[in-house]
């Protein structure tokens, strides 16, 4: 199922077959879900720090400047989609779920936001 928003197309669902396909084909078996939540934790602790040096106020060590944000983010949402897969989480459902729910509750109160005028 794809999700037209604005002309744009976003499939989750082919994303978590591409992994759950990659699992079967390249590793053994998922890592448990403990294991995963606290790969998951490193991950996102790899894009604050480079978020928090190549954008924030800490200077930026000689060793990060070569790493990739985008290589760190993609790493994030690896785990996202074995996490959904290994407890059976139709992330594709849940994300549209969301996204329509953010798009009802929220036009109207960002829109109106004079912070973000």
């Amino acid at each position: 199922m794809y999700l037209n928003y604005k002309s744009k197309k976003v499939n989750i669902a082919d994303a978590q077959k591409a992994v759950d396909d990659w699992i079967n084909n390249h590793g053994v078996r998922y890592f448990n879900e403990l294991t995963n939540m606290a790969q998951l934790t490193e991950e996102v602790g790899e894009v604050a720090r480079i978020i928090a040096r190549r954008y924030g106020e800490q200077s930026e060590k000689e060793s990060d400047k070569a790493k990739d944000l985008g290589e760190e983010l993609a790493d994030v949402v690896f785990v996202v989609l074995c996490l959904a897969n290994q407890t059976g989480i139709n992330l594709q459902e849940a994300f549209d779920k969301k996204l329509d729910l953010k798009t009802k509750r929220d036009h109207d109160r960002h829109q109106n936001n004079k912070k973000l005028k």
